[in-house]
């Protein structure tokens, strides 16, 4: 039982029921946010806006990332709605602000929608309807086609469903240029492919949460090995791919030095995970993806660093 559910075992039926503090509420409504998911997504995007060709004046670049980190909230809060019957059985969310009672759905729902069609519109107006148009497809794209759709029906659900995460640092991108150019899918490419291992591990160590769920992640549709191959599989694909951004000429050796050290750090998780089936050694990994792509972004900003100030260092 959750925390919050446990009550008095005094009498108290006499005693006024209590209303939550405004102070708490805004807490509450700030959870469903899930801020720690916004944070990287805001980082993202940060860096696909500054790795992108060209300009943008400091008061745009501000509501762009803004409405980036407002849409990726709205995403939160509804798919916390939708899913507020299997969080409520999952220790890892039975705490969130709709299983634990602290909301009524409807004003999670509420919540999300406003703040999906506030945070599309204000980019429209004061960004471009490009990068408006990108942040409604990340949306509906995490709502209809993830959350609803494939999250309870597929082991695939999050390689097709992870392209909404992946989509950030290209609405930064399309912020400044006011549209999609190759380079912008490269570092679409690399969340895309860095999703499943990162997202797996988690299920490994987790996947008895899934299972009293009924989610079906991978783990708990075919095992530890067969999921473990998979994560390696696409950790052998991943590591190439971040090396496109030196290979095409938008970052340079300190990045691809970088991307080739925490590749193999990646691989190396990877590998263990295969030979070894301990929850804690999934949990390893899944910590160390973290880190691992905010790296794989601070060393993109770093290499976007030396081109501007030391122009010979690509010469």
């Amino acid at each position: 039982m959750p925390v919050d559910d446990v009550t008095n075992t005094t009498n108290n039926d006499d005693a006024p029921e209590q209303t939550p503090a405004p102070n708490l509420r805004v807490v509450e409504y700030a959870l469903l946010l899930k801020p720690r998911v916004m944070s990287l997504v805001v980082f993202t995007a940060w860096t696909g806006m500054m790795m992108a060709p060209g300009s943008i004046d400091f008061p745009t670049g501000v509501i762009a990332i803004i409405c980036i980190a407002v849409a990726a909230g709205a995403s939160g809060a509804i798919n916390m709605w939708y899913d507020r019957d299997i969080d409520i059985i999952m220790k890892r969310t039975q705490h969130r602000p709709l299983p634990a009672g602290r909301l009524e759905p409807l004003e999670a729902l509420g919540f999300g929608v406003f703040l999906s069609v506030a945070s599309v519109s204000i980019m429209a107006i004061f960004v471009n309807i490009a990068a408006a148009g990108w942040l409604m497809t990340t949306i509906v794209y995490y709502v209809f086609i993830y959350t609803i759709w494939l999250k309870r029906r597929t082991p695939q659900n999050i390689v097709i469903g992870g392209a909404a995460g992946a989509f950030p640092p290209m609405i930064g991108w399309i912020a400044v240029t006011g549209g999609v150019e190759p380079n912008a899918w490269i570092l679409f490419l690399i969340i895309f492919l860095w999703t499943p291992p990162h997202t797996w591990a988690l299920a490994l160590f987790r996947s008895g949460d899934y299972e009293a769920a009924g989610v079906p992640m991978m783990p708990v549709v075919v095992g530890h090995h067969k999921t473990a191959v998979q994560m390696l599989l696409y950790t052998l694909v991943l590591i190439p791919v971040t090396l496109l951004p030196t290979l095409l000429g938008i970052s340079g050796r300190a990045y691809m030095t970088a991307a080739i050290v925490l590749g193999i750090g990646l691989l190396r998780h990877a590998i263990i995970v295969l030979k070894d089936d301990d929850a804690k050694k999934a949990r390893s990994m899944f910590l160390f993806s973290i880190l691992y792509l905010f790296m794989i972004f601070v060393f993109l900003l770093v290499d976007k660093g030396l081109m501007m100030w030391l122009p010979e260092y690509f010469s």
